[in-house]
């Protein structure tokens, strides 16, 4: 059966991304999704803010007391000998793709221009096979508005494509005013593949201690429902891959996807919950739904009920909401 896919270039042996998670930061774990059946892995995200952190206290540590006693500096080793700023995610990704075989996609989420520039600069060097531009970004400014939120995705797309050469893919956010039109503007600007969607992690308020809580709660299939569209929506419309990333647990999930139009499929929250051997459950889930059907090729399904391809598009759009409507039944009824 011929599940290989072409994501954004890249030849994958399946559509099933692992994609970024704290799993992934360990060789190990790398290992062992290549060996469950995973098509490429995404690695954990590298923060701008990290690496200042980083360099701020190594700076600290190793500037206490100089002026005290000068002598005592000579007990550090040589800076040389610290992983400061970027370089220990660096090593992780030289040592990625000297462990595996599959693609290894790194993912960078920058805070200035400059940033964005110079790690994806040394990303590239270090030998990614891609990379995913995380733009966490929340415009939290009432006075920003929806133009200056959408130049300043693209500024950071244009600035990356014009350092880097190998392939960058785009996490996008759902919350834009027309997710369509921005798509197309995100591709123009030079984005080889789309994310559907970057799943922003929203604070909680605990009532007893009167805090902000951030803690990480995992997705869940039902979340799957409005990247599905905007998947369905853009399938063949625009000029990039298209990954999907939001609620994907089961094969089940996987297949819908593909169905939609998804090149790749991502998950994150099902191998956090389950293991990265889960990854083996959804790559023979989604190989047995293919046999189960008679179907030897992911050509055959990708796209199948897509916007473009349904008989009735409109299934994607209002006259299915009405129709959802009315069709409601509350329980107990």
């Amino acid at each position: 059966m011929d599940l290989t896919t072409n994501y954004m270039g890249l030849l994958l042996r399946n559509p099933i991304v692992a994609s970024a998670s704290p799993l992934n930061a360990d060789l190990g774990n790398i290992r062992s999704l290549e060996d469950a059946g995973a098509g490429a892995i995404v690695l954990p995200s590298i923060f701008a803010e990290q690496i200042e952190a980083e360099a701020a206290r190594h700076e600290s540590l190793t500037n206490a007391g100089a002026l005290s006693s000068p002598e005592a500096t000579s007990y550090f080793p040589s800076p040389t000998h610290y992983k400061i700023g970027p370089d220990a995610y660096l090593d992780l990704i030289a040592a990625a793709r000297a462990a595996v075989e599959i693609p290894i996609i790194a993912s960078l989420n920058a805070a200035s221009d400059a940033d964005w520039e110079d790690y994806a600069t040394h990303i590239q060097k270090a030998g990614a096979s891609a990379l995913e531009l995380n733009i966490y970004f929340v415009p939290a400014s009432i006075g920003m508005t929806g133009r200056e939120v959408e130049d300043r995705y693209l500024t950071i797309i244009r600035a990356v494509k014009s350092r880097v050469t190998i392939p960058v893919a785009v996490k996008v956010s759902p919350y834009f005013s027309s997710p369509g039109h921005m798509a197309t503007e995100m591709v123009a600007a030079g984005a080889d593949a789309l994310v559907l969607y970057n799943r922003f992690y929203q604070p909680d308020i605990d009532i007893v201690t009167l805090a902000i809580t951030t803690d990480l709660e995992l997705s869940s299939s039902s979340e799957m429902r409005l990247p599905l569209l905007w998947m369905a929506i853009l399938h063949g419309r625009v000029g990039a891959s298209l990954a999907a990333t939001t609620g994907v647990h089961s094969a089940d999930d996987v297949v819908k996807y593909l169905l939609a139009g998804a090149d790749v499929v991502m998950t994150t929250s099902s191998l956090l919950r389950h293991g990265v051997s889960h990854m083996r459950t959804l790559v023979d889930g989604l190989e047995d739904w293919l046999e189960r059907r008679e179907l030897e090729s992911l050509a055959r399904v990708r796209g199948l009920l897509s916007q473009a391809k349904i008989p009735n598009p409109d299934a994607y759009e209002r006259a299915n909401y009405i129709k959802i409507l009315q069709g409601y039944a509350p329980r107990g009824l």
